[in-house]
């Protein structure tokens, strides 16, 4: 018999929960329970879950609260996350996005992430659908600052691997270098599919593509920082990817639920 469906599935008491800002009565045992029952959609034992919960009490902020789920199958690190106007309906959607994301672990990930385009059983596509961008909300610029800096080493990747490691992740968009050109590349969702962005555009590089894929022809702008930030305040984009200034390297400014930036940049 197959043990393609065989799983450790989480006891809510192991469940680690984190909790920020003002969270509502009940929320930390309704989180264990939601992340919990979520683990039995796993192929593969799950060997830990986190949970980041937290309700900002800014009036700013359309959607206060968010749930962020970071779980281990395996070793294979499967994250979602999930904001919404109130702490039950985040941990509700927080549930849906794992359940799909915890279907395709484990070995199921790994035999889909190595095969060639032709190959690819289009059902992790069909089973994370394109979905909206998170709303940030609303500040005045000068309220405005980047309150998270993250960098780290590029993933080397085909645009089928980055797009299905954007769907794992849960992610709007993911910064990589692209396989085939070594091109700093960004890949996001576009209304037909995936659109992918580099520093220096070579389609006809790319090697075969699975995935409904349009590149832009359209160089990254070279921008220093703050270049960047006044760019994705004028023109209202979810982010900005530019070559650095400095650096050369693509990078990636943008709007965080608070109304705040991010920046994203390659690590060394």
């Amino acid at each position: 018999m197959s043990d393609r469906h065989t799983s450790i599935t989480l006891d809510p008491r192991e469940v680690q929960v984190e909790t920020r800002d003002a969270i509502p009565p009940g929320a930390v045992d309704y989180a264990r329970e939601v992340v919990a029952a979520a683990t039995s959609f796993a192929n593969e034992p799950v060997l830990s879950a986190r949970v980041k919960l937290s309700a900002t009490a800014d009036p700013v902020v359309y959607c206060p609260c968010t749930a962020q789920a970071n779980i281990n199958v395996s070793g294979q690190l499967v994250r979602a996350q999930a904001v919404a106007q109130s702490m039950d309906q985040a941990l509700r959607l927080l549930g849906d996005r794992l359940r799909v994301r915890l279907r395709h672990t484990g070995r199921d990930a790994e035999n889909l992430r190595g095969r060639r385009p032709e190959d690819v059983d289009h059902e992790w596509r069909r089973s994370s659908p394109h979905r909206r961008p998170l709303p940030y909300s609303p500040r005045a610029g000068g309220e405005r600052e980047i309150v998270r800096h993250k960098a780290y080493e590029l993933t080397l990747a085909t645009p089928d691997e980055a797009a299905f490691d954007m769907e794992q992740f849960d992610y709007d968009f993911y910064l990589f270098t692209e396989a085939g050109t070594g091109q700093d590349s960004v890949i996001y969702h576009s209304r037909d599919g995936y659109r992918l962005a580099q520093i220096a555009p070579m389609p006809h590089k790319l090697g075969p593509v699975a995935i409904p894929l349009t590149v832009s022809s359209v160089p990254a702008p070279v921008l220093t920082v703050s270049e960047a930030v006044e760019r994705l305040e004028t023109t209202g984009m979810p982010f900005v990817f530019f070559a650095d200034a400095g650096t050369g390297r693509g990078s990636l400014a943008y709007h965080r639920y608070s109304g705040h930036y991010g920046l994203i940049i390659p690590s060394g």
